[in-house]
Order: structure tokens, then sequence, then C-alpha cells
């Protein structure tokens, strides 16, 4: 990945991160843009079916969770997930599953962190799948 795409990449999820924190949702106009420009680069680089791959089975396993329980995975989430499943699927198989398990696991221990601390209001996993994706595509990076 070049150095401007890492900078706009890093840009995107650390403003979804942010908008997701202060107002626990996130907006399709941060949401969809970037998940279309990210497809759009793959498909350039010559990445776009293992983006198109990622972005379809992370969206669909959401869009499972949020039909199920909505209270529990907002349709923001849903739509991020199109974004982040590209992103980490142009990488490979690995840095997708590192982003899938890791985005639930790193909502689960803050969720437990906040009720150890007698708070029971909702944690946003935006910033989850954000900094799931980010160090799952930095230590494909550096690994490679």
């Amino acid at each position: 990945m070049g150095e401007t795409a890492a900078v706009a990449v890093a840009v995107w999820l650390i403003a979804l991160s942010a908008y997701d924190f202060r107002h626990q949702r996130l907006p399709n106009r941060l949401t969809v843009p970037g998940a279309m420009v990210i497809l759009t680069v793959a498909s350039v680089a010559g990445r776009g079916m293992p983006a198109t791959l990622g972005a379809l089975a992370l969206t669909g396993i959401y869009a499972i969770v949020h039909l199920r329980s909505p209270a529990a995975l907002g349709a923001g989430d849903v739509k991020l997930a199109i974004g982040v499943g590209a992103l980490t699927g142009a990488f490979g198989m690995q840095a997708w599953a590192l982003c899938a398990v890791g985005a639930s696991l790193l909502t689960g221990l803050w969720g437990v962190a906040r009720l150890a601390r007698g708070s029971r209001s909702a944690v946003p996993h935006g910033p989850s799948m954000c900094l799931a994706a980010a160090f799952a595509v930095a230590g494909t990076l550096l690994s490679g």
C-alpha cells in the first residue's frame, strides 16, 4: 500500500471511530464512500476479487447479527463492514480473519471493562472494527 493510501485509510478509520465514540452511530456519508473507494482502489490494484469477497463475507455476517439482534449491532456497523471487509480482504484471508475476530474481541473486552467499572451504557463497535482492521493490515504489511 502506498504511503498516501495508508494515510487516507488511517484518516478514514480515525474519523469513523471518533464519530462513533461521540454520537454512538456511523453515518452513511463516511461508511459508504469509504467502502466504494476501497473497492475501487483494490480493483485497480488487481485485488478486486479478494476485496469484494471480504466485503461480502463480513457484511453478510454482520447483517445476520443485526437482523437477529438490532440492539447488539447497528446498521452503521453493517455498512462499515463493507469497507473494512474489503480493506482486509484485499490483504488476504489472514488479515480478514484477524479483523473479523479481533473486532468482536476488542468490543467484548471493552464491554467487560466498562461493566467492571459499573457502567451499563452501550459500547460502540465501530472503533473496534477500525482498530482491528488497522492492526490486521499493518501486520500483513510488516510480515510480508
